[in-house]
């Protein structure tokens, strides 16, 4: 037995002690979009229940934000008041909507759990939108409130009467009419109205990042969110069984779990795999109001921080940061890097600064409450290129352009099926009838399940450069880029070619030395010639990306041409 059997062996066997009947995370069978799906059965019936799990944590330290701290007592209390001002101020309904637009705060977190906990519809916004992104979604979803810091409000306060929007203002003044501070929200008693709330009923309008054309509503049902948070302590559990070397150590560190919130909380992986889960299982959250590496290091030292969770892009940052090596990190064993590709140096130089670490990545989007697959620990470390195995409840598959499955190790591109899948796009129904198909998301992603089942995410259907009838996946030909010491982040796109039809682009920012020809060179030793771009533009500084920390490389690339 091989390494990697011996690993997805004893991953397998952990799932059958969990999901067999009468264990905790047993499996059964539900309707979901209209097909048969499998699902947890014990998994909570809505997102208010799911919640409520936090309540029993008490006195321990749920939030801190700079000198700020709330205990799971002071945050659910601020919840009740909140619920309470909702339903009896502002006559909140099951299915209204409520938007969330501010920066990572605490009083974020509240207003998300307030909301869902009346039964009204979250919907949470890009907080580096602009006026027209801002007003464009309070439109589609229809809000009635708006949550807001004082950023937001000054961008949004002269739509708000048109929109028959209020707002409730944190950490700012007030400006129109139309607003409410937040401390007068939170003079209501600790009273939560009892509000019946089914399974079926929308709790969240998820807007997509919009890197092309407007953004997208993803609207989930409670027992979509509610699986999928399931699912992430299930995936949680079978990994620790699977590693229980590396889990004994972090258990008698001394250190209590506690995540660094780095990543914006209107996206996924920064409200599921951090704020939500961390609310229910008691662990602390500290905030980090934006990123910068420097200030992520000092919070990591203070807090004694014990999970980082970040883009690649921020992990690698962190790692190589002049201040990683003066500044205590020893509580630091758990290190995410998701949200796109995982670049192939990036195993090496996670165990090169923190040896005993517990490593992980994974897949899912949107469209599916961020589950799909799980890689952590010792699978990791040896298929780090790989975003890991699938999660008992999904379905995945590569199919071919007419829609057929393909085998085991042959790329095409991938569809989920899962009771964690999003109901429809808010108001988009032809969008929605393209995407979602007999239960299944069609990712938009080129990737295949190998024949051990692990995922392989191989790129973006519209990324891909043909060259010449030669099918080129940028992700791979960046991920080789990424590990030359002089470059610090890399962007591969096609351009026109009267012949070729397209050729093969890329903008790098590195060392004020790097040299196009040499990195060329490079790259001809690791790939086949046709992978290797002849043309070449230096950036001067980070390259663009959107506020989940992804390449924007539709900007880039249009930044490219316009030099030429």
């Amino acid at each position: 037995m091989n390494d990697v059997t011996e690993i997805t062996s004893r991953l397998h066997a952990a799932t059958e002690q969990l999901t067999s009947p009468g264990a905790p995370f047993e499996l059964g069978t539900c309707q979901a979009n209209g097909v048969t799906v499998r699902c947890y059965r014990n998994a909570p019936p809505n997102l208010r229940e799911a919640l409520d799990a936090g309540r029993a944590h008490g006195s321990k330290v749920a939030v801190t934000y700079n000198d700020e701290r709330y205990t799971f007592d002071d945050f659910f209390q601020a919840v009740d008041r909140l619920a309470n001002y909702l339903v009896r101020e502002r006559a909140i309904a099951p299915g209204d909507r409520v938007a969330i637009a501010m920066r990572n705060y605490p009083e974020w977190m509240i207003a998300f759990a307030a909301i869902v906990a009346v039964g009204g519809v979250a919907v949470p916004l890009n907080s580096w939108g602009r006026t027209e992104e801002l007003t464009y979604a309070l439109t589609d979803a229809g809000a009635r409130l708006v949550f807001c810091d004082s950023e937001r409000l000054d961008l949004i306060a002269p739509q708000l009467a048109s929109l028959g929007c209020h707002a409730v203002v944190a950490r700012g003044t007030p400006t129109v009419a139309q607003a409410t501070h937040w401390t007068d929200a939170l003079a209501w008693p600790a009273e939560r109205p009892e509000v019946a709330i089914s399974p079926d009923d929308l709790a969240m309008i998820m807007y997509t990042s919009g890197t092309t054309g407007k953004p997208k509503g993803a609207a989930s049902t409670h027992f979509a969110i509610a699986q999928a948070l399931y699912n992430f302590e299930l995936m949680g559990y079978l990994s620790a069984m699977a590693n229980p070397e590396i889990i004994g150590q972090m258990m008698s560190s001394g250190f209590e779990p506690s995540t660094l919130l780095a990543v914006p909380l209107f996206h996924v992986s920064g409200c599921y795999a951090v704020f939500l889960l961390n609310l229910r299982g008691g662990r602390k959250t500290s905030i980090l109001y934006k990123w910068d590496p420097e200030a992520a290091l000092e919070v990591i030292e203070r807090e004694r921080i014990t999970v980082f969770t970040g883009v690649p892009a921020m992990t690698i940052a962190l790692l190589e940061s002049p201040r990683f090596a003066t500044t205590d990190t020893s509580s630091l064993f758990s290190l995410g890097a998701g949200g796109t590709a995982c670049p192939p140096h990036l195993k090496d130089l996670i165990y090169s600064k923190v040896p005993h670490a517990y490593p992980g990545t994974g897949y899912g989007m949107t469209e599916t409450n961020a589950t799909g697959s799980s890689c952590t620990g010792e699978a990791y470390r040896l298929r780090p290129e790989c975003a890991g195995t699938v999660s008992p409840i999904v379905e995945m598959r590569a199919i071919d352009p007419a829609g057929n499955p393909l085998p085991p190790g042959e790329a095409g591109e991938l569809v989920v099926r899962s009771p964690t899948n999003v109901r429809e796009y808010w108001n988009l129904p032809e969008a929605t009838a393209e995407t979602f198909v007999d239960g299944w998301v069609h990712t938009g992603d080129i990737g295949f399940v190998d024949a051990d089942g692990f995922v392989h995410v191989v790129d973006r259907i519209k990324d891909m450069v043909i060259r010449s009838g030669e099918n080129i996946y940028p992700i791979e030909v960046e991920g080789v880029l990424t590990a030359h010491p002089q470059v610090r982040e890399a962007s591969v796109y096609g351009l026109p070619h009267p012949v070729l039809g397209e050729e093969l682009a890329a903008t790098v920012y590195g060392e004020p030395d790097v040299d196009p020809e040499a990195l060329q060179a490079y790259l001809k030793e690791h790939l086949a010639g046709f992978k290797v771009p002849t043309q070449w533009l230096l950036s001067p500084g980070p390259l663009a990306r959107n506020a989940t920390g992804k390449l924007l490389k539709r900007d880039i690339r249009e930044a490219h041409l316009a030099s030429r």
